[in-house]
């Protein structure tokens, strides 16, 4: 024979919560499993966006001052990680180096700016990730600074954002 044991108030309190906290975890798998999807899915079509949107951006101002060695910029790709560098040797110097990371959903760069004067190399560190865009029900994937939330629409936002300091010599 079984008998039922009334719970007390304050156990039915810590049950009720527990089954939130549960709720909370299951939804944020849920979560975290989509965007491993859209990362899965999408991950390697944005960074190649952005190195064609960054080739592109580089060929233009390499246009707008043809012959003038001062303001060259190269740009060299890394075929294994989908990343790639930039660099402006002229004073005042400049290198961005973009790694992607598609198994964490991020992107680490790296600007290191070199003053002519001596003084000790400057550099920046900006963490971007990749994130769902938000809007329930849709199967995009965005990129967004990590310290900010600053979100780039394309990849010619996010071109122009990380190259604007390697053009000018200028950190943001």
């Amino acid at each position: 024979m079984t008998t039922g044991v009334v719970a007390a108030d304050w156990i039915k309190r810590i049950a009720d919560d527990e089954r939130k906290r549960d709720a909370v975890r299951v939804r944020e798998e849920e979560i975290a499993a989509r965007k491993a999807g859209l990362v899965r899915l999408n991950g390697r079509r944005l960074l190649d966006e952005l190195r064609a949107a960054v080739a592109r951006d580089v060929e233009a101002f390499r246009d707008e001052f043809a012959g003038d060695c001062s303001r060259d910029i190269v740009l060299d790709f890394t075929e294994a990680t989908g990343g790639f560098v930039v660099r402006k040797p002229a004073s005042p110097a400049v290198t961005l180096t973009v790694e992607p990371h598609l198994e964490t959903a991020a992107m680490d760069c790296h600007y290191r700016f070199t003053s002519a004067n001596g003084l000790p190399p400057r550099e920046d560190r900006l963490e971007l990730v990749f994130a769902p865009d938000g809007v329930a029900g849709a199967e995009t994937l965005q990129i967004k600074t990590q310290r900010t939330g600053q979100v780039f629409a394309s990849a010619d936002a996010l071109s122009e954002y990380l190259l604007g300091p390697v053009f000018t010599g200028r950190p943001r």
